[in-house]
């Protein structure tokens, strides 16, 4: 299935849960502040912007914000809350969509680099970033690092999260580097119907994104587990890395 079919009007229009999960405060508020700081004043673009979950906040701090979306109806979805003359967005795939200009901030968050389901489209994505940015400008990705270690011998199934009327389940094919994550979440009445949402992904180590950077001409600034600038360990479930173009001669 293609991201364009995944990403259709029911999934826009579910998208967002204000005050909760990833738009809960606790979440939200750590990654604006550091995009404002990596900023540093300058232009930002959100590569897969989506329904602009970072990229309104992040233009209300004062933050100019322009977005690449493949999704058509999460693109209405972010008209709902800022227009184009607040937030532009170009309609394309961000591994090769252009923003016009030089920005001094290209974002990617929320593990949507691995919605690139090939190594050569992710690698392209990378060099599309380093295209956007001035010299000495920042590639910001925020990405899960990929849990094999919790496979049991002979399966290939995770349960990643499981919460009152949800339960999150990640099926890898380690031959390919592939995963597929099932979304199940229940209704109300006792558990007996479920809707179930699922969407494919490439999974990433962090060491291959390091050497997808050096192939766009950019290195590693700094690694971090969260937002907030936990350090990055062996156990670390997620991580934010900061990769930069070279400073003008």
């Amino acid at each position: 299935m293609l991201q364009s079919e995944i990403w259709d009007d029911e999934a826009a229009k579910s998208y967002d849960t204000p005050g909760t999960g990833m738009f809960a405060p606790e979440v939200l508020g750590p990654t604006v502040d550091r995009l404002v700081e990596l900023a540093g004043g300058g232009r930002a673009v959100e590569f897969a912007v989506g329904t602009g979950r970072v990229a309104v906040p992040l233009a209300q701090r004062g933050v100019p914000v322009s977005g690449i979306e493949l999704s058509q109806p999460m693109i209405d979805q972010l008209r709902t809350k800022a227009d184009e003359a607040t937030i532009p967005v170009v309609a394309g795939d961000m591994a090769t969509a252009r923003v016009p200009g030089e920005h001094q901030l290209v974002y990617l968050v929320f593990n949507t680099v691995s919605n690139l389901l090939t190594q050569d489209e992710q690698v392209a994505c990378f060099r599309n970033a380093a295209r956007h940015l001035a010299p000495g400008g920042r590639f910001v990705v925020e990405l899960w690092v990929p849990e094999l270690r919790k496979l049991p011998p002979g399966q290939s199934a995770v349960v990643c999260q499981s919460s009152t009327g949800y339960i999150g389940l990640d099926t890898y094919d380690v031959l390919h580097q592939q995963v597929v994550s099932h979304h199940f979440r229940f209704d109300a009445s006792g558990g007996r119907e479920a809707r179930l949402f699922r969407s494919p992904h490439r999974y990433v180590w962090p060491a291959e994104l390091d050497l997808m950077a050096q192939l766009a001409g950019m290195t590693l600034e700094s690694r971090h587990a969260d937002w907030s600038g936990a350090e990055f360990t062996a156990q670390s479930p997620s991580h934010v890395s900061v990769y930069r173009t070279a400073e003008a001669r």
